[in-house]
């Protein structure tokens, strides 16, 4: 099953910068979210993750910072 983003935004922060949003459905509960902020940078050998911050909000709205799990990029 692919899963698809409830919602995606990316802005231009600089020359190689990019500020993206993305939000997705839980994986155990579909009411809950989990909302994925990460600055990527333009490089010569593609794109890298500068920075990255994933927020989980319950079906009830409490939100709790995600441990980062970033793999190779």
């Amino acid at each position: 099953m692919s899963s698809q983003p409830k919602a995606r935004f990316y802005v231009r922060i600089s020359e190689q910068d990019f500020l993206g949003v993305t939000v997705w459905s839980g994986r155990s509960d579909p009411r809950s979210e989990v909302i994925v902020v990460q600055v990527r940078r333009r490089g010569v050998e593609g794109w890298t993750t500068v920075g990255r911050l994933a927020v989980y909000r319950s079906p009830e709205g409490a939100y709790s910072k995600l441990p980062d799990q970033r793999r190779g990029e």
